[in-house]
């Protein structure tokens, strides 16, 4: 069959509703860019940039509440320090390659400076996985001009999975990798919101792959498994639920549940780094008086939890089924075998 979503495959990741598109664009604001850099002269590129811009692109003077964790750390997401200190995101998040995180940190800078934004200053989240196995990383192909095709491609809508943006080169679990994302309805203390994951897929082996927590990587990785990707994995989670920064966090933390079950294991060379951003609460910047705030009780944060491992494992599964293979710079990584997954998950069914 052509490249799907898992659900295509008749498979349903978890018990919670997903959302109208099953992505994080169903969170309300938040659209997502994508350049993708495919080349073969004068150097093999297989690269490109993604970014997610929360509130319709006003974050650069709205700002939301944020929190981060590292599952494992062998991996760079800038901003960090500052949005642990303040508990704020005030720019899009963009996702790259390894070496060209300096280069996609400095553009959204200069977009901001260019366009007006720069009140103050800006510490941008850029965030990355390596894929110098597909793709020329030392050629340094990704440009300023590229974050900023992406930033001009951000919308909403359904979005492109699989060998797109920064994941154009990814691997994970010895098949091709890349861009997946995934989103949960949540409803508490009579409100409805919306939890929305996307994943940037470049860890893993075969052996390890879950499906909906049927072991198909034992069982198609003598005869299927391509190489071992080295590390790693990007998850930015999104709600627009009114959560308070160490709310953030904690929902962040929560993804490495959804990766544990696919079968990620944050390896020593894995940089397996979350994000998760609220934009339930108004921070507009710079402030004029005090905020006035709202939050979930954390007695009733438990949904959310559930609705973001759900969503990180689905997404991380999208972005296996929706990816193509690819031929690189060093070899050829194979598409993940989507009739023969959907012949393993049946027959491990009750009938």
């Amino acid at each position: 069959m052509g490249r799907a979503r898992v659900r295509d495959l008749g498979i349903t990741i978890g018990r919670l509703p997903a959302g109208p598109l099953n992505a994080i664009t169903d969170v309300a604001g938040v659209l997502v860019g994508h350049r993708t850099l495919i080349t073969d002269a004068p150097r093999v590129t297989r690269t490109g940039v993604t970014v997610i811009v929360p509130r319709g692109g006003a974050i650069w003077t709205n700002y939301a509440f944020a929190g981060a964790h590292s599952f494992n750390g062998n991996g760079e997401m800038t901003g960090l320090p500052w949005l642990e200190e303040s508990g704020q995101l005030g720019s899009p998040i963009a996702i790259t390659n390894t070496y060209a995180v300096g280069l996609v940190r400095d553009a959204l800078i200069g977009y901001a400076v260019e366009h007006g934004y720069s009140h103050r200053f800006h510490l941008p989240v850029v965030s990355e996985t390596y894929d110098g196995f597909l793709n020329d990383i030392d050629a340094f192909p990704v440009k300023r001009e590229h974050v900023y095709e992406a930033l001009a491609a951000a919308a909403g809508g359904p979005v492109p999975e699989g060998n797109v943006g920064g994941g154009t080169g990814m691997r994970c679990h010895g098949f091709k990798g890349g861009i997946g994302t995934a989103s949960r309805a949540v409803e508490v203390l009579g409100g409805r919101y919306t939890v929305g994951v996307l994943v940037q897929a470049n860890y893993g082996r075969t052996a390890h792959l879950r499906v909906d927590g049927v072991p198909v990587g034992r069982e198609i990785e003598a005869s299927r498994g391509g190489p071992e990707p080295k590390g790693s994995i990007i998850v930015i989670a999104a709600t627009d639920a009114p959560l308070i920064p160490i709310q953030c966090t904690r929902l962040a933390r929560r993804a490495t549940v959804g990766l544990a079950r696919v079968g990620g294991h944050g390896f020593n060379t894995s940089g397996d780094l979350f994000l998760a951003f609220a934009t339930g609460n108004d921070l507009v910047a710079p402030p004029a008086k005090p905020y006035t705030l709202t939050m979930i009780p954390h007695e009733h944060i438990d949904p959310f939890f559930e609705a973001v491992a759900e969503a990180t494992e689905e997404s991380i599964l999208n972005a296996l089924t929706a990816a193509e293979t690819m031929t690189g710079l060093h070899g050829t990584v194979e598409a993940m075998p989507l009739d023969e997954v959907r012949r393993i998950v049946a027959r491990h069914r009750p009938a």
